[in-house]
């Protein structure tokens, strides 16, 4: 059985994609639904700043289909106020619950540390034990220090995803670490067809091993992740389609 893949971009509500991505008359709060009918997931910056209201959680259901996935940043306090430590406890437990309502929604969650936090096995596996079973998780390592196999064997035993992290400064290799799905960050400015015809091909492999892939390109004020995103799909065979508007809610 074929792994699904949940392709899209790190954000959508940005005013300068209108008139390229965006119809130029667009409302900021009719972006997400539109967005929504061209590609099947999103990665959302706004719980690293701020727990999600029941309220913001019911329109993003609203305005998505059904079969949409939310892949959410964890909050600053667990990551960087916290930098994983136990304290980090009561946090992790309140944001959790706060994106309770979005049910099977939710994709991944990710944990994204600060540049700053060196490895720390202890403290990394004493944080792993604190999460619950039936989410899917992945870790965004950002000092050097954590590139080694023992972080990776860590998040591999809780069944956790390395968050592949492909940027302008590092040329990333597709790691996988949990049994069942993979999570991509491609933050390039830039990335030419040799590029992406590269993460193609190793996404379709870890697709064909039946492996759910979450990817999602960087956001900038050109919007040229979005048609990154979609020569990818193409490239792998999944050619991202628009979907029908969803129908009137009476």
């Amino acid at each position: 059985m074929c792994g699904s893949l949940l392709l899209g971009t790190s954000g959508f509500a940005y005013p300068e994609w209108k008139g390229d991505f965006y119809p130029a008359d667009i409302r900021p709060d009719a972006m997400l639904e539109f967005y929504s009918r061209q590609f099947p997931s999103v990665e959302i910056n706004y719980t690293f700043q701020r727990n999600p209201s029941e309220k913001t959680l019911a329109k993003w259901i609203h305005d998505t289909p059904e079969d949409f996935t939310f892949s959410l940043k964890a909050h600053r306090q667990i990551t960087h106020n916290g930098r994983l430590s136990p304290d980090t406890a009561k946090p992790l437990s309140q944001f959790l619950a706060s994106i309770e309502p979005l049910a099977g929604r939710t994709g991944v969650v990710l944990f994204q540390c600060p540049p700053t936090l060196k490895a720390d096995l202890p403290r990394l596996k004493a944080f792993l034990e604190l999460l619950p079973e039936g989410r899917r998780f992945a870790f965004e390592f950002r000092h050097e220090t954590w590139d080694s196999g023992e972080a990776q064997d860590a998040l591999a035993g809780r069944d956790v995803a390395w968050c592949v992290a492909d940027d302008d400064e590092h040329d990333a290799t597709f790691v996988r670490t949990a049994s069942g799905f993979a999570y991509l960050r491609l933050r390039k400015t830039s990335y030419d067809e040799e590029a992406l015809a590269r993460w193609a091909k190793q996404i379709d492999e870890a697709l064909t091993d039946g492996i759910d892939v979450y990817c999602y390109l960087k956001h900038e004020d050109e919007g040229r992740g979005v048609h990154f995103a979609r020569v990818l799909a193409e490239m792998i065979g999944t050619t991202v389609e628009p979907r029908p508007a969803p129908e009137a809610h009476v």
